[in-house]
């Protein structure tokens, strides 16, 4: 470790800093901290800017020793060959954080459409007629998914990953909260949101539970990437995101499956009574066994550590941003903001997964309508129709994390990285060797597979073709989905790196708003122009969005020039 005993040592056995990470865009002068005159962060303070051979993956802190301070009182890693380096941890305690987190990010979202089929008993209940707030019920839910990630996300970047994630999770089963119905029961407190929905007194309390729970539930999908990103490097990330992207996309499509049979059996309580004994299992061993991945925080709490231990309150960790608790706080909470109105590769980013997502819980609302008014299905079966978007999913996953992964490693050999690269996106920098844009080209078919599924979708339910037809656009429509997710994700993820949790609270934020709002408008689309042109209207914008992947590899590293964002 880099203490005042072995700092010089350490310093030798590491990889020097590259140029690049010593040089930002905007004037390609050295950063400098002195922290004997003004705190300034060694954190890189423009994302976008930097060069490593030609502008590649965005350099989000350095490695090099401020100056001004004493290189015997800075603590780093013991070395590239670190243990407690994410990136050296053995494989097989990644695959277990990875399989953790996924496993988390499957649930949250299984959550958001997993009662749909029992909204039909859910309002014969409650003596509500209105679609509109049939619909709001599952569609509330992807509003707190809005509402969460502008919290959770800054907050991990400033305390962990895992503290977060556990507040989070005793969040979504959830706190303590009186209501005047459950304590009725044995208990006069009883836990929500996911339970207080299935105590749900009146329409109106089930709404706000649901709301509630979709917030704490956001925080695996917003963080997950980040704490991918901290463990894996650059040209294996692409199957590791695979895995955790498939929670998002296939939990709200084998939610309906589970929850029709469910409501059926046994009634639309039980499906959140499910999903609390579910949860409350996968967050126990999450407590118990996951480990924080941040570096930041890590090398904070070693400094902590070697002060204690050592008398010296001189220690700095070398990736200290040098700011005050509040300034750190404000940074960090304004943080997805600004990504949000200032980056164009954000913003856009955005717009197309959250137009996708969008279409997403549109089928999700009428996909048990349609089968059972055009084909007449029974409540399970009309479950079962949502396999087709599950099937097309898991075809997506599988081409995405084989073509991603494969595109990148032939990249970096063609511009002669290969080697180099695998050592150096070990080091905390996570400076890269090949462009963000890489991640783009499978992009181009999920582009173009979402219209093609919803044409296809539309215009067979419109004329009662056999009923698998329709089934065979949504599985299309799934393809293309989760393609356009994974890629996105993965753009921003490798763009932003260190900042990725903000980058996906973006994100997310824009594609829950769109995932509640369009549902609403589903209905009144398809009363006015059917099933054949309401599906069209969805592809027609899905068209007008195809030329992106290709916009982005071509001018998607000038705009990360053009728009560097400073003090993130």
């Amino acid at each position: 470790m880099a203490t005042s005993t072995d700092a010089a040592p350490a310093e030798k056995r590491r990889l020097q800093p590259s140029a690049a990470e010593l040089t930002t865009s905007s004037d390609d002068s050295a950063t400098e901290v002195n922290l004997d005159e003004k705190p300034a962060p060694p954190l890189h303070d423009t994302i976008g800017g930097n060069t490593l051979k030609a502008a590649v993956e965005p350099v989000t802190y350095v490695e090099s020793v401020p100056t001004g301070v004493n290189a015997d009182n800075i603590v780093f890693w013991d070395g590239d060959d670190d243990p407690h380096n994410p990136y050296n941890w053995k494989s097989w305690v990644k695959v277990f954080n990875c399989v953790l987190i996924s496993a988390l990010t499957f649930v949250t979202p299984l959550a958001s459409s997993m009662f749909a089929p029992g909204v039909p008993s859910l309002m014969r209940e409650f003596k509500s007629s209105s679609a509109e707030l049939a619909a709001f019920c599952v569609s509330v839910y992807i509003l707190g998914f809005a509402a969460g990630p502008m919290i959770f996300a800054p907050l991990s970047e400033l305390y962990g990953r895992t503290r977060v994630y556990h507040i989070a999770n005793v969040g979504f089963i959830g706190p303590s909260l009186s209501h005047p119905h459950l304590s009725t029961n044995t208990n006069k407190n009883h836990t929500a949101f996911i339970i207080g929905c299935a105590l749900a007194p009146s329409l109106n309390a089930l709404i706000v539970f649901r709301f509630l729970s979709g917030v704490f539930g956001s925080c695996p999908i917003t963080n997950g990437g980040g704490s991918i990103s901290d463990m894996i490097i650059q040209q294996k990330r692409g199957a590791a995101m695979a895995g955790f992207s498939v929670g998002p996309l296939l939990g709200p499509i084998i939610g309906p499956v589970i929850g029709g049979v469910v409501a059926a059996k046994l009634s639309w309580r039980w499906v959140f009574w499910i999903l609390a004994i579910l949860s409350g299992v996968l967050s126990a061993l999450f407590f118990f066994l996951s480990r924080e991945t941040y570096a930041p925080v890590l090398l904070q709490r070693k400094t902590e550590r070697l002060r204690k231990e050592t008398g010296n309150a001189a220690l700095r960790s070398k990736l200290d941003a040098g700011l005050t608790p509040r300034a750190l706080f404000t940074r960090a909470i304004l943080r997805p903001f600004k990504l949000l109105a200032f980056s164009p590769i954000c913003t856009i980013c955005n717009i197309f997964v959250g137009v996708a997502y969008g279409y997403l819980y549109i089928m999700f609302t009428s996909i048990t309508p349609l089968f059972q008014q055009q084909y007449g299905f029974d409540s399970i079966h009309a479950g079962l129709a949502f396999l087709g978007l599950g099937v097309g999913s898991m075809a997506g996953v599988a081409y995405f994390s084989v073509a991603s992964d494969r595109y990148i490693k032939k990249k970096a050999a063609e511009t002669g990285d290969a080697d180099v690269d695998e050592e150096m996106a070990r080091r905390p920098s996570a400076v890269g060797s090949v462009k963000p844009e890489y991640r783009l080209p499978p992009l181009r078919a999920g582009a173009v597979l979402l219209p093609v599924g919803l044409f296809i979708y539309g215009w067979t339910a419109q004329y009662k073709v056999h009923w698998i037809v329709p089934i065979i656009g949504t599985a299309i429509m799934g393809i293309g989905n989760l393609i356009i997710f994974m890629s996105l994700q993965l753009y921003l993820v490798d763009t932003f790196t260190i900042y990725a949790a903000s980058a996906l609270a973006a994100n997310s934020v824009v594609r829950s708003l769109l995932g509640a709002i369009l549902p609403l408008a589903g209905g009144p689309m398809y009363a006015k122009l059917g099933l054949g042109w309401g599906n069209s209207l969805l592809a027609f914008i899905a068209v007008a969005l195809i030329p992106v992947p290709w916009l982005f590899m071509r001018y998607g590293e000038f705009l990360r020039k053009r728009f560097a964002i400073e003090n993130l």
